[in-house]
């Protein structure tokens, strides 16, 4: 079907999800009021209701996606400040791109992988079927996959040698393993891995933003500036300094945060759980 009339359906889909989801449209309307807390009632209920619109429209356009042809990625997808990218390629330096959650988060590690050789980090999904689809449409273009509870020495490698990795880190890792930095100036179970694997590899972090384009005319993924400083080699200043991109994303872009998501499950020792 073509994209825009799946982008119009999926904005209707999207107002029957938010009603018939209460439970994800409570954890998005938390995650709104506590990362923006001076916006009005009114303006979370607009947010949220785009923001589902937005989540909708991704599934539906998710086949063209996890399918579609280099040919038709190059016809609807556009990728902005590539300079970035091909500045740390032509100088033999690995890149990771820094990718937050937002709902067409697929799409930017797929087009990159037809234009560069990729590396990217996946975790298994209990539906087999399901599972072996999504490895084979997102590597379809050579894109190399790493399991993430594998050994990962060959990802490393494979970064040290000029390759890019797409890496998504915004997910709540569990008490175990997290270190609390400010998300939204909200402490938050943070995954202190960034920094260093950057320090391993040596190379360049890159913010990325994947967003569907209004209308439904395809996406664009825009690159940020390399993160300055960084790594430090400090755990927690790199954390924070992670969030703190991640946050800059989001503000470019609200309306297509992945806000469904409990990021702040896992919370401080003697706090209140959110959710």
């Amino acid at each position: 079907m073509p994209l825009p009339l799946l982008y119009y359906v999926g904005g209707l889909f999207g107002d029957v999800l938010r009603v018939c989801v209460p439970s994800r449209r409570h954890i998005a309307s938390r995650n709104l009021q506590l990362c923006f807390p001076n916006q009005s009632a009114l303006e979370h209920k607009l947010l949220l209701r785009r923001n589902f619109r937005n989540t909708a429209r991704m599934f539906l356009l998710s086949g063209f996606v996890w399918w579609g042809t280099k040919k038709a990625f190059d016809q609807r997808i556009t990728l902005k400040n590539e300079h970035y990218l091909a500045n740390a390629n032509n100088e033999g330096r690995g890149v990771i791109l820094l990718a937050p959650h937002f709902v067409a988060m697929e799409v930017a590690g797929m087009y990159v992988s037809s234009r560069y050789p990729s590396v990217s980090i996946y975790q298994n999904n209990r539906n087999k079927v399901l599972d072996k689809l999504m490895l084979k449409a997102r590597s379809r273009f050579s894109g190399q996959m790493f399991e993430r509870k594998s050994d990962l020495k060959n990802l490393i490698r494979s970064i040290r040698d000029g390759m890019v990795c797409y890496y998504l880190p915004d997910q709540d890792p569990g008490p175990r393993r997290a270190i609390f930095a400010p998300f939204f100036n909200v402490p938050t179970a943070t995954w202190p891995v960034l920094g260093r694997m950057a320090r391993m590899t040596r190379a360049v972090v890159l913010p990325c933003t994947t967003r569907i384009v209004e209308g439904g005319r395809g996406f664009e993924i825009i690159l940020d500036p390399p993160l300055e400083n960084f790594p430090t080699g400090d755990k927690q200043l790199d954390s924070e300094a992670m969030n703190r991109a991640i946050e800059q994303c989001v503000r470019r872009l609200p309306d297509q945060y992945f806000w469904v998501h409990k990021r702040f499950k896992t919370r401080p020792p003697g706090s209140e759980a959110i959710y």
